[in-house]
């Protein structure tokens, strides 16, 4: 009787999308493949496949971070070159929600990287301290921005362990901002053309302690993609 266990060592495709990715005109195929790990959700070696619709002949990209969970494929014209250009997304499962993203475009007949989540994270960095009469500032170092968030919707109980009856800290308290936790692609314009719109949660005292997110809207200027715009986004509390 033939095994009914899969093959750990044996690809899967687990995407697949149609598009005309180099511009000839000709509907091409991009895959996802990648090996399942037993008894998980965990996919490992993943390997994006672009199968040429001219030729038939295809061409294997792997990544720096190639295993995760929930591998996605997205097609869209990021560049403004009319052809689809290809965003990739997988899960690292790991506490703070980050993702490994990727996005590959063909420029000059040669697909290229023109975006990767730890080149991302390495370029926007953040402080995030609590200050005096229930605020947190969160500065962004790549824009020369602060935000100051409101901390008063967290409640009396969360506010009275860090805050005297004043208002005053009763100890300095940092917290930080996790790694990209979702890149989604949105045409803010409606000219055909896709922005990126990166997440990134806010983290208070602990990696549970939420405090909301940054959110940082990509653009492609010819030569990388580089923040159009940042803004931070708060959670709500209970209206008294």
């Amino acid at each position: 009787m033939p095994s009914r266990v899969m093959n750990p060592n044996r690809s899967s495709i687990v995407a697949a999308k149609r598009g005309d990715i180099n511009g000839d005109g000709v509907i091409d195929n991009v895959f996802l493949t990648a090996n399942k790990t037993p008894d998980s959700p965990f996919w490992k070696n993943v390997t994006l496949v672009i199968r040429d619709g001219r030729t038939n002949r295809d061409q294997q990209i792997s990544f720096k971070n190639n295993a995760g969970y929930n591998p996605t494929l997205f097609l869209g014209d990021f560049t403004g070159n009319k052809a689809g250009d290809i965003l990739v997304v997988i899960d690292t499962g790991g506490s703070g929600g980050a993702v490994y993203a990727y996005v590959f475009s063909s420029i000059n007949g040669q697909m290229r990287q023109i975006f990767n989540s730890d080149a991302f994270n390495e370029n926007f960095k953040y402080n995030v301290a609590y200050q005096n009469q229930y605020k947190a500032a969160v500065i962004s170092y790549k824009l020369n921005e602060m935000y100051i968030l409101d901390l008063t919707y967290k409640g009396r109980e969360y506010l009275t362990e860090i805050y005297n009856k004043n208002g005053v800290l009763k100890a300095p308290i940092e917290g930080w901002v996790n790694p990209l936790s979702g890149l989604y692609p949105v045409d803010f314009n409606r000219d055909g053309t896709y922005e990126l719109e990166a997440y990134q949660r806010i983290a208070g005292r602990y990696n549970a302690d939420s405090l909301g997110f940054v959110q940082t809207v990509l653009k492609w200027n010819g030569r990388t993609f580089s923040a159009d715009r940042q803004n931070v986004s708060i959670f709500g509390g209970d209206v008294s």
